[in-house]
């Protein structure tokens, strides 16, 4: 991959390859660093990676990978030495272009809702409901990036809307 390549691979999906990487780790400097190992891995892997097919898909399967990786490793060192894991980072908001303060409260409050609930997701559920949902993306670019079966991908998304379902009966 040229500097050009790269260059154009962040100024197209940077955006959203780093608020997918935001919505995994729901940590700001998790995400900064999986976003940069994520274009490090593609400049590694620049045979694989074909601009005519859908680079999009391919930076998002490496992210997957690389958040998979570190959270086993991370699972192994705390099972040996019994580290706490780091509390949720709250996201940082833009609400301005919302009329009144009230209007604001409460969608920031139903975002938080929304945002508490899918982080209670197991995490098969909730990467599924994240690229779905935030990513848009289809059933079956899912079930490829995740490496698993396109059934296998609708269940868990069906089974992550009834959870939801009931956690956010409220709102």
């Amino acid at each position: 991959m040229t500097n050009t390549e790269l260059e154009t691979c962040i100024n197209k999906y940077g955006k959203d390859i780093y608020s997918f990487c935001r919505h995994l780790t729901c940590n700001v400097q998790e995400a900064d660093d999986l976003y940069q190992d994520t274009f490090l891995k593609s400049m590694e892997l620049d045979d694989e990676l074909d601009f005519d097919d859908n680079p999009k898909s391919y930076l998002l399967s490496i992210a997957l990978r690389i958040w998979r990786n570190r959270k086993r490793k991370f699972a192994w060192r705390r099972r040996i030495t019994e580290e706490r894991i780091v509390t949720e980072e709250r996201m940082e908001n833009e609400w301005e272009s919302m009329d009144s303060p009230e209007e604001r409260l409460l969608r920031k409050e139903e975002y938080m809702s929304v945002r508490k609930a899918v982080t209670k997701l197991p995490e098969r559920q909730k990467v599924i409901v994240l690229l779905y949902y935030m990513e848009e993306m289809s059933v079956a670019q899912i079930a490829a990036i995740a490496n698993i079966p396109v059934g296998t991908v609708k269940s868990r998304l069906h089974q992550a809307r009834i959870t939801l379902k009931k956690e956010l009966e409220d709102i």
